[in-house]
């Protein structure tokens, strides 16, 4: 995900000074890996240099001074672009998860490659389970919702060729015998 477009869209509802853009980042994308403060502040001074966003003010409350940024007219124009290009399906397939099954495939007996599946298959029931219930709390929000729908949809895919790709073990497991 780009770091660079999430703060461009959040800066769209009005000028916001780093921690306020961090904590939006974190609210909107709760299920994402957190934005570090430093990444905060070394994009926005990429898409300042851009000429993308411009500083809007200064505020002190107590604390350090706090610069609010604001999206410019070029930064308006490039979020919209972005926003407006289709994402084209990933052309190849990466994933961790399908390196450990064709290397335990590869590399391990079908037995103990089968268990290496179903315990990943166990892993991902739980957290299917554990974002199904994180839907239905009286606390979620769209954002919360539509992360946890996108997971949910992710891990439903993974848990069927899972199931596919132990049931392609169990098969070959049998055909390797006498």
């Amino acid at each position: 995900m780009s770091a660079s477009f999430v703060l461009l869209g959040l800066l769209s509802s009005g000028p916001k000074h780093g921690y306020e853009l961090k904590r939006a980042y974190d609210h909107s994308l709760p299920s994402a890996k957190p934005l570090a403060f430093g990444q905060v502040y070394s994009t926005i001074g990429r898409l300042e240099r851009d000429g993308l966003v411009e500083r809007a003010g200064q505020e002190r409350d107590g604390g350090p001074d706090r610069v609010s940024y604001a999206l410019t007219e070029l930064g308006r124009q490039t979020l919209d672009e972005w926003l407006g290009t289709v994402e084209p399906p990933a052309p190849y397939v990466s994933s961790v998860l399908l390196a450990k099954v064709v290397v335990a495939l590869l590399t391990a007996e079908p037995e103990r490659a089968g268990s290496y599946l179903a315990d990943q298959r166990a892993a991902h029931t739980a957290r299917l389970r554990e974002l199904t219930r994180s839907k239905h709390e009286s606390t979620a929000n769209i954002g919360d919702m539509i992360t946890a729908d996108f997971a949910i949809a992710h891990l439903d895919a993974e848990l069927r060729w899972l199931r596919t790709t132990l049931d392609r073990v169990a098969e070959m497991h049998q055909e390797t015998q006498p």
